[in-house]
């Protein structure tokens, strides 16, 4: 027969038999509520507060309780703990034991955390008639969220941590009231939940209200993850755009930086992008193809991470010459056609979905993500621009649930139909008619594309200090028609063949980090090093790298493929004795190296080891 059991977490069903112990019935309860025992399970006819232990109850059976066929019996039971110190315990409830997670945030999280936001104004002439020392409504600081400074400023998003603060002000009365701590921030999920405690068959047999999504509403989003994108230097964007210049084919590139406060909006975050890196690519004239991911993408990660940065975004071009030789483009993307296709913005929520943003702030420990899209195209002067965007969150759930898809129309989005692998829920969108009233409408079968995006400013510093300053560019990856790599290159780009000095400017170059990691000759620690050199241009730091074993095999290596002659046998390396010296230089005295103490002979300057002077 079939018993309904009710409890706080929701209403299912039991089939059980009438000759059954009822700790069998406990145990059957226990394991649809997921607990680990029914030791703390309460059992009752009523819906009331007074209930029995099930565990009183054992040696009596479902039938001598009078218990029939469709009953509904209320049970209540106690939160499982996990112990910490003895004294403490951890909730082990899965909306609470998120905020006890240590989730690893990022450096300027934690730093806007600690502000308050607040939005300083000046005593107001007009209305303020109290002292200096006093504060009226006139003059009082404005929350970091207040919708009127923002519509003032031209703000059309509010920042992240002021959405955080808006809605944490929001619970604070529903913490104060709750022992637990409820994490104010849940990710948009359009999937059908499964596990469902109704009582039905797994989808796609059965479906509630419990486990199935509900309606999508499509709107503006009031926030973003990242207010601006700043290039660290104008010559990021020149170099990326050069392959379009000489070729005519479009051109895709990772950005690699780090976020820091953006003080232009209240508690904003910006991207500082240090570097553009461009994997394995195929361009074409109005297009290009990606094989990703591709093989040496966690090395290249592995090369920022060593720098201090990270993945910040992507960046691509849809640049095409309108003919008039006067260097201008042809602008594809305005308000009467589109600003991101319905193909690209699918695209970006894939990556944004693939690099989330790690905060303690959200039940899963993950919540929406930074990762930029930025489109180098033309605008309506005619002249090349950057603009970028994201997509929202929702929009980014949606790709993620498999419900969207992109359309023939590339400022149309197109919503797939139901089928017993995938559910589709409804989706609306709202929109104001000619009367200037909102209205909402299906967004079946289509909608348009803005609605799932944010924009993002961009722009340059004023006093650029980029990470990386070598005077030279080293050949960009990935560039077989115009940019070779090679070792004879970079002992070049070093200028080892001048001078033996370790350059802290020519080793400052992320597309140079990037192919010695290829090579695999330095180790973890002499490549932390380099890398160390590189960010932080000291030259102590230069002086520890010509030290280690690993450059100076390095630098052997180079010298080798810059001169394959030998003389007798031994390398003839620049500065050192070869077959012509008169007999006094193949009689001079050795002389050690004070750097590597390397023995060398002759009258070279240069240690033949370290590339170091002699003096």
């Amino acid at each position: 027969m079939l018993v309904r059991i009710r409890s706080k977490e929701g209403t299912f069903r039991l089939e059980v038999d009438p000759n059954e112990d009822m700790l069998t019935l406990g145990t059957k309860i226990a394991k649809q509520l997921e607990l680990t025992d029914y030791n703390s399970l309460g059992i009752s006819d009523t819906p009331t507060n007074t209930t029995v232990p099930i565990v009183n109850l054992n040696g009596k059976t479902i039938l001598e309780l009078g218990i029939k066929h469709g009953d509904l019996l209320f049970v209540t039971f106690k939160e499982p703990t996990l112990e910490t110190d003895g004294s403490n315990t951890i909730q082990t409830d899965s909306k609470a034991t998120s905020s006890n997670l240590s989730v690893r945030q990022d450096p300027v999280d934690e730093l806007l955390e600690k502000q308050d936001g607040l939005i300083k104004r000046d005593k107001d002439p007009k209305f303020c008639k109290h002292s200096a020392n006093g504060m009226c409504d006139y003059c009082m600081p404005l929350e970091p969220y207040d919708q009127g400074y923002l519509t003032e400023k031209g703000i059309k998003h509010m920042s992240f941590h002021a959405y955080l603060k808006s809605i944490n002000k929001a619970n604070k009365q529903l913490n104060e009231l709750n022992s637990k701590f409820i994490p104010p921030l849940e990710e948009p999920d359009f999937r059908v939940k499964t596990n469902c405690s109704g009582g039905h068959a797994p989808w796609p047999e059965g479906i509630c209200t419990k486990c199935q999504p509900g309606a999508v509403t499509l709107a503006l989003q009031q926030y973003r993850m990242v207010d601006h994108v700043e290039f660290s230097v104008s010559d990021l964007i020149n170099n990326f755009i050069n392959f379009w210049r000489k070729s005519g084919l479009q051109r895709f590139g990772y950005l690699y930086g780090r976020y820091e406060p953006y003080p232009d909006v209240p508690l904003g975050v910006k991207a500082v992008v240090e570097a553009i890196y461009e994997p394995p690519q195929e361009g074409e004239v109005d297009g290009l193809t990606l094989t990703l991911p591709w093989e040496e993408e966690n090395l290249v990660d592995e090369v920022a991470a060593a720098c201090g940065l990270v993945k910040v975004g992507m960046i691509y071009t849809d640049l095409a010459d309108d003919g008039t030789s006067k260097g201008k483009v042809i602008c594809k993307r305005h308000i009467d056609s589109y600003f991101l296709t319905s193909q690209e913005c699918c695209f970006s929520a894939a990556m944004q979905n693939k690099h989330p943003l790690c905060t303690k702030w959200s039940a899963s420990g993950k919540f929406g993500s930074r990762f930029v899209t930025c489109v180098v195209s033309g605008n309506k002067s005619g002249d090349i621009d950057v603009t970028a965007y994201q997509v929202s969150n929702t929009g980014a759930a949606m790709v993620s649930a498999d419900i969207i898809e992109a359309s023939v129309d590339p400022n149309i989005m197109r919503v797939k139909e139901s089928t017993p692998e995938r559910y589709v829920p409804e989706v609306f969108y709202k929109y104001k008619n000619k009367y200037g009233v909102n209205v909402q409408e299906s967004a079946k079968p289509c909608f348009p594309v803005e609605y799932l995006l944010v924009n993002v400013t961009h722009g340059f510093p004023f006093n650029p200090s980029p990470l990386f300053t070598s005077p030279v560019q080293f050949p960009i990856a990935n560039r077989p028609e115009f940019d070779d790599q090679d070792f004879g290159i970079l002992y070049r780009h070093l200028g080892l063949k001048d001078s033996g000095n370790v350059h802290v400017n020519s080793v400052s170059d992320f597309q140079l980090l990037t192919f010695i990691k290829k090579t695999q000759i330095l180790s973890d620690d002499d490549f932390a090093a380099l890398a160390r050199l590189a960010t932080s241009h000291e030259e102590k730091d230069a002086k520890q790298l010509a030290l280690s074993s690993g450059w100076q095999t390095l630098v052997t290596i180079l010298r080798e493929s810059d001169h394959p002659s030998t003389n007798g046998g031994r390398l003839a390396y620049p500065g050192g004795s070869s077959s012509s010296s008169s007999s006094s230089r193949a009689s001079a005295p050795e002389w050690s190296c004070r750097h590597c103490t390397f023995a060398n002979k002759g009258h070279t300057t240069i240690c033949e080891m370290c590339a170091l002077p002699r003096d």
